[in-house]
């Protein structure tokens, strides 16, 4: 297709390169990607804000504070290979920016922090193709996938790395013959007791590898094929470090009846250890390291003379759509409570004294909250308590890190097993084990999304996004149920389900009272 420049009124025309100053083409693009980073966070800057928090405070994610930096010493080092070409805005790309965009917002009206914040980078990546066009951004690829690395995301890989280091310690120190009891992410060996915890997951092992490996591999090789496999090295080298890692200072430990390994230290012997393991990757990737081609600058002739700036206003509107959108969706809540009375005792039960059991689920922020102690046929109690929330805002989501079964990071009680429980009626109730100061219990769980019984947690979400965005309420409770496991689970298995047929209407209908009191 040939252009009419004669009808382009923003067309921008080229200016030739001074002797020895940087190539013009490259000159505009900085300029693009300053301005376009300079738009965006303008408009997203309480996600872009949280994000920083996150590297600033998070060892995890403390690798995100290099990624803007590399990216401008990647961009910088491509110079040449630009030349002079000019952006060429495809404003098509508005509508992928716009799909991202409503991401972006869902993950703010539902709280899911992952989202907005994958969201806002996703953006930036696509948005910046967007205003510089197919040609550079070909030639920028690698930097622009390389700002996914800033996304501090990768919690939800805790639990099964966990799960597997867990499993490999114990495995390894009974093939060495030291003797174990493993209950879940705890285990016992004759002289100490151990467990899995966040910090051992190896999640920042593997999080760091990955982010350097993929440099690595960018700067090292050129075929495909070798980057990748050293990728898949980079990723699964980290995860077998960390389980050799976690063996060893369950050793030192034993070996020396805990006088090394058994506090902070022993995360300082893992980060030498991981050091030297990721220094002998490197060293042995440098063995089929490819000479880098030399670079070879397009020609003026090559580049076009003109861009079309008015290309990229529609992108520019897409990124500019949706705070609007959901500041006019997400109003500003009073800060307001409710009542939940748990039900009277149905016959054949009896009330029991709330402190009969010292464990409590943890949900924080409920709008209202109600725990209540029965006694049953058998003499054993079953606790219940009910969390109701609505008009859910940042800070006050049911489904939320640090809301569960145990408090994370505090106290002694920890789940041992989960496992799916059949209801009376309806749909598969979450069941679990923990084990807490005043000894094992048998617990189940569910939730309900506007009088809807729902066991998992991404779905409460997903229904509570499609309420928000449809201007419904987003009303939701959470119910758990405990009792003493004493040393038969099928009887206490058979006591909540004793106590749930009895009683299910009536927590039911004290949750629907506390939506009333809501409307009054």
């Amino acid at each position: 297709m040939k252009r009419d420049a004669d009808h382009d009124s923003l067309a921008v025309p080229a200016l030739p390169a001074a002797q020895g100053s940087l190539p013009a083409g490259f000159v505009a693009v900085a300029i693009t990607l300053t301005v376009s980073v300079v738009w965006l966070l303008g408009w997203y800057w309480p996600t872009a804000s949280e994000i920083g928090r996150i590297w600033w405070r998070t060892e995890t994610y403390a690798h995100g504070l290099t990624v803007l930096p590399i990216f401008v010493w990647l961009v910088w080092r491509t110079r040449e290979r630009i030349g002079e070409w000019r952006p060429q805005p495809v404003p098509w790309v508005a509508l992928p920016v716009a799909a991202i965009g409503m991401l972006w917002m869902v993950g703010r009206l539902v709280g899911v922090a992952g989202a907005s914040h994958f969201a806002l980078v996703a953006m930036l990546v696509a948005g910046l193709v967007g205003v510089l066009g197919w040609r550079l951004a070909r030639i920028l690829l690698f930097p622009l996938a390389f700002l996914v690395f800033a996304v501090p995301i990768g919690d939800f890989l805790l639990p099964v790395l966990m799960e597997y280091t867990a499993d490999f310690t114990v495995f390894a120190l009974r093939a060495t013959g030291v003797p174990v009891y493993q209950e879940g992410l705890h285990f016992i060996v004759p002289n100490g007791r151990w467990s899995v915890v966040e910090a051992c997951s190896g999640v920042r092992y593997l999080i760091a590898s990955t982010m350097v490996g993929a440099l690595y591999a960018y700067l090292n090789y050129t075929t495909l094929h070798r980057r990748m496999l050293f990728m898949l090295v980079a990723m699964l080298v980290p995860i077998v470090a960390n389980w050799l890692r976690a063996y060893m200072i369950v050793m030192l430990g034993y070996l020396s009846d805990n006088r090394i390994a058994a506090g902070v230290d022993h995360l300082i012997y893992g980060w030498i250890f991981f050091g030297v393991v990721i220094l002998l990757m490197f060293s042995i990737g440098a063995r089929w390291r490819e000479e880098i081609p030399a670079t070879v600058p397009a020609s003026p002739g090559q580049t076009g003379s003109r861009t079309k700036w008015a290309g990229a206003l529609p992108i520019a509107l897409a990124v500019a759509a949706f705070p609007l959108a959901y500041g006019m969706i997400d109003s500003p809540v009073e800060e307001y409570s409710v009542k939940v009375e748990l039900p009277a005792p149905a016959p054949g039960w009896r009330e029991a004294s709330a402190d009969l059991l010292g464990y409590r689920p943890h949900y924080a922020n409920a709008r209202g909250e109600g725990f209540a102690m029965y006694r049953g046929p058998d003499g054993q109690p079953v606790g219940v308590y009910a969390g109701w929330y609505a008009d859910q805002r940042d800070g006050s989501e049911m489904v939320a890190w640090g809301n569960g079964l145990v408090s994370t990071g505090r106290g002694e009680a920890y789940v041992v097993s989960r496992f799916a429980v059949e209801s009376p009626a309806g749909p598969p109730l979450q069941g679990a084990d923990l084990n807490t100061a005043e000894g094992r219990m048998r617990v189940w769980q569910w939730y309900r999304v506007n009088g809807r019984v729902v066991t998992g947690e991404a779905e409460v979400k997903l229904r509570l996004a499609l309420d928000r965005v449809l201007g419904r309420a987003d009303e939701s409770s959470v119910i758990v149920l405990v009792t003493p496991e004493l040393d038969a689970p099928q009887s206490a298995d058979a006591r909540l389900r004793d106590f749930l047929q009895a009683h299910e209407g009536g927590i039911d209908a004290a949750l629907d009272a506390a939506a009333r009191e809501r409307i009054r």
